[in-house]
């Protein structure tokens, strides 16, 4: 982290980065979903079978969405709470330098 910029703004930045991160997770796992729902798909044949799995395909779906916000929520609190304790260490060794 750089010392001239303000905590606030190495913050954001790791939040901007954290969630970036997140969001790209979150599209590779939707998209694994996806793929393992049409396999299941295929391998039934009747029409009812055929309507289950594609609810169950909704619900892992949104099981997925809600995984992958929590997963964002925590690594942006880590992210924030890593880079204020990397700001105070430079800091405290500044000082000790002197």
């Amino acid at each position: 982290m750089d010392d001239d910029k303000p905590i606030t703004e190495q913050a954001m930045e790791t939040i901007t980065t954290a969630v970036e991160a997140t969001k790209d997770a979150a599209v590779t796992a939707a998209k694994k979903v996806r793929k393992a729902a049409k396999k299941v798909a295929k391998k039934v044949a009747p029409k009812k079978a055929k309507k289950a799995s594609k609810k169950k395909a909704k619900t892992s779906k949104k099981a997925a969405k809600k995984s992958s916000k929590k997963a964002a929520k925590k690594t942006a609190k880590k992210a924030v709470k890593k880079s204020a304790k990397k700001a105070a260490k430079k800091k405290k060794a500044k000082k000790s330098k002197r």
